[in-house]
């Protein structure tokens, strides 16, 4: 191999190029069983951000079950997920262009099972008892200020008209069937709470007249319950975070008792339906995804002694869609040196199967940063937590002394997280001679629920302290730069930059990629989800769009229209615009200015499609050499512009939201993390 040159801190020439990023990428998520074949979600940014149902059979074979017209994603909460059921071989899928529920027949094309309405379904069960549909329902079509949510049963035919099982709250979601059909499950809560703040779980006796007895299991204003799931032999578990974390409970009869008490998290942040971190490979044995200090496991438990056994695998991350059957394991996962994949884990051995990849070819190894989780002080006296990168590439070195500069990642969500499995957009710049730190602020979900609250009412500010301390942390041990620091993120944490950038002096540059600049107009006008959420509460002095950029720090915006979600006033203000903003400030030691050259985005007649964004070329100095290095990012549509943002989250990631802005049904959700990088991305 060819002696390294010796080149300055961010001059490196990279092998990643803004093109290897959205090429050949997808988004996965949603898996399911049915009898020996498997399904689960491809979102394609070669196919306009397209989500295809992919059905593998026994014989390994993968075909499209979602013929080319169709586009199976929903619009419940707007950041959707449940969007499809297969059942015998049959699969009923929600179609985005005109969120009608369609029954798929092998062999034949979709048929339309509700109006042609703006009538929304998710989360579909099947009732085999009473030979029903059950689904979460939100109708636009009434004259409430709000849509109305419920849940419904539906004929599998449509040749009868729906009927409402459960009414009257603002929320529902996850309605469930017990095996014998004489019971169902769900989850509801109300505003101003947002699923992980508290929800209630509740159960009652399924009926052919509809339900009775209904009953409350779990749950309350101060108690986020998720994943309700019925046993094999029809014991009723769920997660609830009642002791800080997210752990396993079960109900029977009168008690709830605990079956997987950890300082971890067996649960994860409810943007979109369909989440599952655990499943029932047997009566005997239920595997789980857990989640501790950034990184999560595999682990099974035995019901009946309940304790936790690790299965050993080479994933550290893992997107929350989790099937079991006979001995094995189906779910989403990813490491640091491979992107996230559908993978099936041999319970016993640990051998894994990839079946299908969110992306080839990536990178040669040797150019890979592989992370390092750190926790670091922050304001209150608490711990913070995040992955730093290290510059890497095996043809440059820097020169003896210069320490390399910084980019802070922010998540967005807010409540979303960032794992550490392999994204190319990291790489891009690691490669070029940039550390990168990806930070988990106070609010971020996988640390417990006193960690996820520290943001209610204090968005803009504890994220903001999290971000400049992590990078302190780094400054201080000599890993950076500390003249030579900037700060970026999208929707949510694209907040965070703008606030960063206009309430402290610490940041040299910022780029805020289709951010929330007004949280007053935000809350006022965003949709009925999020509405209310306690971490919003905002306030004129935590309005970014109010302020300008500190003293010495030149910002330039480049807003683009705003999604079909957005209300008018929205579309005005730029507050829940898709937003770049571009800031930079003279170091004191060194010129490092990042300058755009042109921004543009366009939108089709249709509000559900978008024309592509046009060329942006970033120019920025390679430091030591007074000459300027230009990074050209291609013409991309918009939904591969988020495909490769959501690869992150969502995952928390996913999940794309599901994490802040554009929540995906994974995290095409997005998703680079288990709970998907931008799981808040709206798809």
């Amino acid at each position: 191999m060819a002696r390294p040159q010796i080149g300055p801190y961010g001059s490196w020439r990279s092998p990643v190029t803004a093109d290897a990023i959205v090429a050949g990428v997808i988004g996965l998520s949603q898996i399911q069983l049915d009898g020996d074949d498997i399904y689960w979600v491809e979102g394609r940014p070669a196919e306009a951000g397209r989500n295809v149902i992919v059905r593998r059979r026994l014989d390994a074979s993968i075909t499209d079950v979602t013929p080319p017209e169709y586009n199976a994603r929903t619009r419940v909460h707007e950041y959707g997920g449940g969007a499809y059921l297969a059942r015998d071989g049959v699969v009923w899928f929600t179609n985005f262009k005109d969120q009608r529920l369609y029954r798929q027949d092998p062999g034949r094309p979709p048929v339309a099972i509700t109006p042609a309405q703006d009538i929304r379904h998710a989360d579909l069960v099947f009732d085999q008892r009473h030979e029903q549909l059950i689904a979460v329902r939100e109708d636009h079509t009434t004259d409430m200020p709000q849509a109305v949510n419920t849940i419904v049963s539906l004929d599998p035919t449509g040749k009868t008209p729906p009927r409402t099982l459960v009414q009257a709250n603002d929320f529902y979601a996850s309605p469930r069937v017990s095996p014998s059909g004489t019971h169902l499950s769900w989850l509801t809560w109300n505003h101003p709470n947002m699923p992980w703040d508290g929800t209630e779980l509740w159960v009652a006796e399924l009926t052919p007249d509809g339900l009775r007895a209904l009953r409350k299991v779990a749950g309350g204003e101060a108690e986020s319950v998720f994943q309700p799931s019925w046993s094999p032999d029809g014991v009723l578990y769920f997660v609830s975070d009642r002791s800080n974390w997210w752990n396993l409970y079960r109900w029977r009869g009168p008690t709830v008792e605990p079956v997987a008490e950890v300082p971890a998290e067996l649960g994860t942040a409810q943007w979109t339906f369909g989440m599952s971190t655990y499943a029932f490979e047997s009566e005997r044995r239920i595997v789980c995804q857990v989640r501790s200090q950034g990184g999560t496991r595999l682990a099974t438990v035995d019901p009946q002694a309940p304790r936790l056994e690790p299965v050993n695998t080479p994933f550290t991350a893992f997107a929350p869609y989790i099937q079991a059957r006979a001995g094995k394991a189906y779910t989403i996962a990813g490491s640091p040196t491979e992107p996230m994949s559908v993978v099936a884990v041999n319970l016993q051995t640990g051998i894994v199967d990839v079946l299908r990849r969110s992306a080839e070819h990536l990178v040669d190894p040797t150019y890979i940063s592989v992370p390092d989780a750190i926790e670091f002080p922050t304001e209150g006296g608490v711990t913070a937590h995040g992955f730093f990168y290290r510059p890497v590439n095996p043809e440059y070195s820097a020169p003896a002394g210069e320490l390399p500069p910084l980019i802070v990642y922010v998540h967005g969500g807010p409540t979303s997280a960032v794992s550490n499995a392999l994204d190319i957009s990291d790489q891009f710049w690691t490669t070029r001679g940039f550390a990168y730190l990806v930070v988990n602020y106070g609010g971020s979900t996988g640390f417990g629920r006193e960690y996820r609250q520290r943001l209610n009412g204090l968005w803009g500010v504890v994220d903001v302290d999290d971000s400049v301390n992590g990078a302190r942390y780094l400054i201080e041990r000599g890993l950076v730069d500390g003249h030579r620091v900037a700060i970026t993120g999208g929707s949510a944490g694209g907040y965070t930059v703008l606030r960063a950038l206009t309430s402290t002096d610490f940041f040299r540059a910022g780029a805020s990629h289709f951010g929330i600049s007004d949280l007053e107009v935000f809350h006022k006008d965003t949709h009925k989800f999020e509405s209310m959420t306690r971490s919003f509460r905002p306030t004129r002095r935590r309005s970014s769009s109010r302020h300008s950029a500190r003293k010495g720090c030149r910002s330039l915006t480049f807003p683009s229209k705003a999604s079909s979600t957005a209300s008018a006033s929205q579309k005005t203000s730029s507050a829940r615009s898709k937003l770049s903003c571009i800031s930079t400030r003279k170091s004191s030691t060194s010129p490092w200015p990042i300058r755009s050259s042109r921004c543009r985005s366009r939108t089709s007649n249709s509000p559900l499609e978008r024309r592509k964004l046009g060329h942006t070329s970033l120019q920025v100095p390679a430091i030591g050499t007074g000459t300027l290095q230009t990074f050209d990012v291609p013409s991309v549509n918009a939904s591969n512009a988020r495909m490769a943002l959501k690869r992150r989250s969502r995952g928390p990631a996913g999940l794309v939201r599901p994490g802040g802005g554009d929540a995906g049904e994974g995290p095409q959700g997005p998703a680079r993390s288990d709970d998907h990088r931008h799981q808040d991305l709206d798809q």
